[in-house]
């Protein structure tokens, strides 16, 4: 019984172990379903947990007005786990649409251990980028390319993230 334990403990702990991330996903433009980006420099792209194989890490959803949200979560290292949000309004062709209070598209990053540590979000001050390569709606194919700076809702230091790319089905 024993050695039953110590082996099942073994394989909720490699099962569990967050993944290094060496290089970020490419973006295609074919639906490939990839998304990453650099959070201050460090590598992020959606992961899965051990004991939580079936959580939805990327998902990508049409919203009425030629509107977009898509959500990447990475939950490797739970209970902490983060995940970004990006808006996009009134997107109708491929081209480069601002991040920011007035456009009405926005990113948005939280990290959380239960409930959320920090968050940022484009805003007036802090702003950036979308460039969508690829707005395919009769394949449901939304992919492209962004950055951005965000300020903290509870007065931490922003965020930037840089090199961001997606490449998703859209629901």
């Amino acid at each position: 019984m024993k050695k039953l334990i110590t082996f099942a403990a073994l394989v909720f702990f490699l099962t569990s172990c967050k993944k290094n991330i060496s290089e970020l996903p490419e973006a295609p433009g074919t639906g490939s379903e990839t998304f990453g980006a650099a959070v201050n420099g460090k590598l992020w792209t959606p992961q899965k947990f051990g004991i939580m194989p079936s959580a939805q890490i990327l998902e990508a959803r049409y919203e009425p007005g030629n509107s977009f949200v898509i959500n990447a979560r990475n939950f490797a290292s739970s209970p902490n786990e983060s995940e970004f949000e990006i808006r996009l309004n009134n997107i109708t062709s491929p081209g480069v649409y601002p991040l920011n209070a007035e456009s009405g598209n926005s990113a948005y990053y939280v990290e959380r251990k239960i409930t959320p540590t920090g968050e940022w979000k484009t805003n007036a001050q802090y702003t950036g980028q979308i460039t969508i390569t690829v707005n395919d709606r009769t394949n449901r194919i939304l992919a492209g390319t962004f950055s951005f700076q965000a300020g903290s809702l509870y007065n931490d230091a922003p965020i930037t993230v840089t090199d961001g790319r997606f490449d998703v089905k859209v629901q």
